[in-house]
């Protein structure tokens, strides 16, 4: 159990102390180290350009830095010219899109989260057992479209809240079966699903947890450092599902809460009253960046750095194996 934390007293500098309570784990998951080496390595293999279909993470530090070693993000196939290499990113992609690939003889690397790919091949087997699946996910995020591109159109249901679930139109005798994206809020998906299987006894579920270990840690992380910080500050991007929910953990345990995405998005106004913070990034988020908050702070105030840790990550993926050799 961690010992409570004091402010530091202002040092011979006259700063303010500050206590930092830095969250463990935090930052790249995985899956994300396993998609950036991807677009790295294809680069090394094949020289650049090297085409990628959408951000390979949601990260514009990430992708300025391998846009600036030769990499030409795009958002659909038919940007991608003929003859060159094209990455799909980590977040999945529809069926269709490897198709169009093929089609048009591409060489495409598949950079999907490997735990995005155990989904699915889970909506296949649910389709094969002739079960209509809901899922559970946020409309429009690059994840939810490419899990329900891998089914045909009308075999899968979006709900994004428990209001959803009370509005689906199925019967008692329907054989339905429910997924989830892999980056959501642990509390409200679990919410949900209680709904779902309120409502519809019978539905099928995984047998593991679809949410990521990293997303589920991460989110933990946080309950442990917000109650104890005036201000939690979350490193990530504006579209990152997984750093959204952090914020938003942090604030229903009553703690102020900021998304950014680098240091120079603090505002020192923040810190006005403001004597611990809780700093975390999500899972597309470099430690280069982590590091480089607690140097704009230390500009401001005497920092004293504590890490909270709520578990141990030591997951790896293996690439494909078209960039092994």
């Amino acid at each position: 159990m961690n010992a409570p934390f004091q402010s530091p007293e202002p040092s011979q500098s006259g700063k303010p102390g500050l206590s930092l309570l830095i969250a463990a784990p935090r930052g790249f998951c995985a899956g994300v180290d396993r998609a950036i080496d991807i677009v790295e390595r294809a680069l090394d293999k094949y020289g650049a350009p090297v085409y990628v279909r959408h951000e390979i993470v949601h990260n514009k530090y990430v992708v300025d830095a391998l846009r600036e070693k030769g990499a030409i993000f795009v958002e659909e196939l038919d940007e991608v010219p003929d003859g060159v290499p094209v990455v799909f990113s980590a977040h999945g992609v529809p069926k269709s899109v490897p198709a169009e690939a093929d089609r048009r003889q591409l060489l495409y690397v598949d950079a999907t989260c490997p735990l995005v790919s155990k989904v699915h091949r889970q909506a296949e087997r649910q389709i094969e057992k002739d079960r209509h699946i809901v899922f559970i996910g946020h409309a429009g995020h690059p994840e939810v479209v490419g899990t329900m591109g891998q089914v045909e159109a009308g075999q899968m249901t979006l709900v994004e809240t428990v209001e959803d679930v009370a509005a689906l139109p199925f019967g008692a005798d329907d054989k339905l079966a429910y997924l989830t994206q892999t980056t959501l809020s642990v509390d409200d998906t679990a919410e949900i699903i209680a709904a779902l299987e309120a409502r519809y006894p019978e539905i099928a579920g995984p047998k593991a947890e679809d949410i990521c270990y990293a997303t589920s840690n991460r989110q933990a992380a946080v309950k442990r450092i917000a109650p104890g910080s005036d201000l939690v500050l979350v490193i990530g991007a504006t579209n990152s599902s997984n750093s959204l929910r952090l914020v938003e953990v942090a604030e229903r345990l009553g703690t102020k809460a900021k998304l950014i995405q680098r240091a120079d998005d603090i505002d020192p106004a923040w810190l006005e009253g403001v004597g611990t913070i809780g700093l975390t990034a999500g899972a597309s988020a470099p430690e280069l960046l982590v590091r480089e908050v607690v140097e704009k702070l230390g500009e401001w105030r005497e920092v004293q750095e504590n890490t909270i840790a709520a578990a141990e990550e030591n997951m790896v993926f293996k690439l494909p194996r078209q960039l092994m050799d």
